[in-house]
């Protein structure tokens, strides 16, 4: 009650000194460290005099104030800190603990997301700590603080880092630069815009390097397609002609592969198609339109593994099936019609995914999400398995694929693996990115680089590089252009990842995962899961790399729950997906056919 008396003492002496000629501020950074465009810092402030023992009472920021040039407007950025009792920082001098007991602050800043999630804006700013007493919720008094003489926590006197914003219409590349203000006597950010972009002018994304087609090819992919198609469905299908069609990869591979080699091996009599494309801005040519038509028509299978557009707007006849393997194991992310309503969720008419005759799942559990996800009927949709999981129950082929990795990255051999594999951000090829700046390499490699190699798998859309510095280049490898990922969970003794549907196939193979999801509360919000995501993982969430350090060194990933996780989405644990595909879906709809 006394120090609650003097703080109401304080204050109206304060408010009165309108010269503050017996108040000073006083403000230490106990430590202060860059990591990329992340900056953290710790240290204590306070208002002698002017007692901090609520934490109500007391609210702390970095402020930023830009330079302004010519007749600017004022500009300033507030980041709010965290409030914390001075004995967290472990400070050796005394000054009247009890009095300034929440004088402590820590806090993280992304400047690749300080404006509107988007990096600071060009300028030159000097910043500051801004320290506010309340009373009943009010500010009563408010004052800003230099942070000092911050050389000491940086390299050679400066830092420099890269900011990097991606979506659908801006690209943005500012290079941030961080000095020593001798002036304000406090830090110093300059940003400098490097590039800034409208990705929607260009066709595809920045990887295609693809000319936007003329209204002729459009009208040919689009609307000549479907009149061809129909033209062809004069002709009869053909009993024994299989289409295998993609437009995401220029060569078979996944699911479909699987269902074609098992096929293959069984040497069953069919006549094989393929049309494949690397993706959908790549150009097809007049006589690829024309043969895709004419086998969509006559094809008695038709099996994808993703969305399709081109096959959205077709009425399948009635003796051909549209088969959809999907690429992707378990139920995760809401997908497809899921998200309807949603933010890059589908139209309320769209035609895509609605025509499947049958689709394919790994589990029971999840025919509905599915049946809700492609907007077709459960009846359509069969547990049979994924067929590219099959591999995981082929220990022949495992033994083999270990040795052809061992022999073409000997590095991989004599540590245990760390396979780094999170899903993009964005809501599609113009804006693919994955914010890398929220790992601390520094910190994963001074702690893991003895025992671990760590490899980068990033989604092949991403569109942002990994830059490795050279001096981590033992430790962090990037393999993100190493296409079925697959393979490399049979080296990885242990996964990252997010949000990604990956930690299906690698709960098959009974080993832990962490799940390291900075943005967690962010995407959950604005993405949408078909379960509560906390208790959806089979593993660990962290958020920090302090904390990815942590569950690794102890070996704490919660490994406990990966069996009944896959106990819950894969039916069957047999590695004979793919033999089910072909003996459920093709050779008895034939039969079918002809009984």
């Amino acid at each position: 009650m006394q120090l609650e008396a003097s703080v109401s003492e304080s204050l109206r002496n304060y408010k009165e000194n309108t010269q503050h000629e017996f108040y000073e501020t006083e403000n230490s950074i106990i430590d202060l460290k860059w990591n990329e465009s992340i900056l953290s810092l710790k240290g204590y402030c306070y208002i002698k005099g002017i007692p901090l023992t609520k934490s109500l009472n007391v609210r702390k920021s970095l402020l930023l104030e830009k330079e302004l040039m010519n007749e600017e407007e004022e500009v300033t950025f507030n980041y709010i800190l965290e409030d914390i009792p001075i004995d967290e920082l472990n400070v050796s001098e005394s000054f009247g603990e009890s009095l300034y007991f929440w004088a402590g602050y820590k806090g993280s800043i992304n400047f690749s997301t300080a404006h509107a999630n988007k990096p600071l804006p060009p300028g030159l700013y000097k910043t500051y700590i801004k320290i506010e007493i309340l009373q009943n919720n009010q500010v009563v008094i408010e004052e800003k603080i230099s942070l000092g003489d911050i050389r000491k926590f940086l390299k050679n006197d400066f830092h420099t880092a890269q900011l990097k914003f991606f979506s659908a219409k801006l690209q943005i590349e500012n290079n941030l630069m961080v000095t020593y203000d001798l002036d304000s006597k406090s830090m110093l950010l300059e940003s400098i815009k490097v590039k800034s972009l409208n990705p929607s002018l260009l066709y595809g994304d920045i990887k295609n390097k693809t000319e936007r087609p003329g209204i002729l090819y459009r009208i040919l992919r689009s609307k000549v397609f479907v009149i061809l198609y129909y033209f062809f469905n004069l002709l009869p299908v053909k009993e024994k002609r299989i289409l295998f069609a993609s437009d995401s990869r220029d060569e078979i591979g996944g699911n479909l592969m699987f269902v074609y080699e098992e096929m293959l091996r069984r040497e069953l009599d069919y006549e094989y198609k393929f049309m494949f494309k690397e993706n959908s801005f790549v150009k097809k040519s007049l006589t690829e339109i024309v043969q895709l038509a004419y086998f969509a028509a006559t094809s008695k299978f038709i099996l994808l593994e993703e969305n399709y557009p081109m096959f959205s707007p077709l009425k399948i006849k009635a003796k051909t099936e549209l088969i959809q393997l999907w690429h992707g194991a378990g139920a995760f992310k809401k997908f497809g019609y899921s998200r309807l309503g949603q933010p890059g969720g589908p139209k309320v008419h769209s035609k895509d995914h609605r025509n499947y005759t049958k689709a394919v799942v790994s589990s029971k559990h999840i025919i509905s999400h599915y049946s809700e996800g492609f907007d077709i009927s459960p009846e359509t949709i069969y547990p049979l398995g994924i067929p590219r999981t099959d591999i995981f129950f082929d220990e022949e082929y495992k033994r083999q694929k270990r040795a052809e990795l061992y022999e073409q990255y000997p590095f991989l051999k004599d540590k245990k693996v760390i396979l780094f594999a999170p899903t993009f951000r964005g809501k599609g090829r113009k804006e693919a990115h994955y914010p890398i700046e929220v790992l601390n390499f520094q910190e994963l490699y001074e702690n893991l680089k003895d025992d671990y190699v760590f490899l980068f798998k990033l989604h092949f859309i991403v569109l942002n590089k990994i830059n490795i510095p050279y001096q981590y280049a033992d430790f962090f490898y990037d393999f993100s252009d190493y296409r079925e990922v697959n393979d490399l969970l049979l080296i990885a003794d242990l996964l990252i990842t997010d949000y990604s549907s990956i930690c299906f196939e690698f709960s098959l193979l009974d080993k832990p995962m962490l799940f390291f999801a900075h943005d967690v509360e962010e995407y959950i919000s604005t993405r949408g899961f078909y379960y509560g995501y906390q208790s959806f993982i089979p593993g660990k969430l962290v958020k920090t790399s302090k904390q990815l350090v942590e569950h690794i060194k102890n070996n704490d990933f919660g490994i406990e729950k990966v069996l009944p996780f896959r106990e819950y989405f894969f039916d069957d644990l047999d590695g004979k997906a793919s033999k089910r595909i072909v003996d459920q879906l093709i050779l008895n709809s034939g039969e079918q056919e002809t009984q």
